[in-house]
């Protein structure tokens, strides 16, 4: 277990460790996740994703648990983004993990980037309050301040949806 890191992670390191998918899992696993997680239950969660069954078959599992215990643990754990205790099992985010994250973001599970959907919001909301005060039929028949609310409210509720989601990424630090 590599105490020592240097205060951020290359670009090309962060490429590296986001090449592999479990690596990726893992991090998104422990992001989602309150404390310290067993290795049993990180591959026990990652082999049922890749296979699609929970529970995941028991090749599978053992596959994701020794890959990751011999090869992913002690790779993030070298880069400073995961505490990986060999002997009791256990892995937690560092906070190296707050590098990677930002290259994990980009992209929602749907399919767009963050920066798109806000655009989209954005842009959305500008063409209806311009079309509000042109008089358009219809969209004209609610305030201006009605809709420009809703669009402040959308964005204020999905900006509390990226930081729910990625919550334990930064409230770690200040537990520890």
């Amino acid at each position: 277990m590599s105490l020592s890191r240097s205060p951020r992670l290359a670009e090309r390191d962060i490429h590296d460790i986001l090449r592999n998918d479990r690596r990726r899992r893992v991090i998104e696993h422990l992001q989602e996740s309150v404390g310290t997680v067993t290795l049993r239950e990180l591959s026990e969660t990652i082999a049922a994703h890749e296979s699609g069954d929970s529970p995941p078959p028991r090749p599978v599992r053992e596959s994701v648990y020794n890959s990751l215990h011999q090869t992913h643990l002690p790779k993030l754990d070298d880069e400073g983004v995961v505490d990986y205790d060999e002997h009791r099992k256990t892995v937690d985010l560092r906070p190296g993990a707050r590098d990677v994250n930002v290259y994990m973001e980009v992209v929602t599970k749907y399919g767009i980037t963050w920066a798109d959907y806000y655009r989209t919001v954005a842009t959305v909301a500008l063409v209806v309050t311009v079309a509000t005060e042109l008089g358009v039929p219809i969209v004209s028949t609610v305030p201006t301040l009605l809709w420009t609310s809703l669009a402040l409210i959308v964005v204020a509720v999905s900006t509390a949806y990226q930081l729910w989601t990625r919550r334990w990424t930064y409230l770690r630090p200040l537990l520890d």
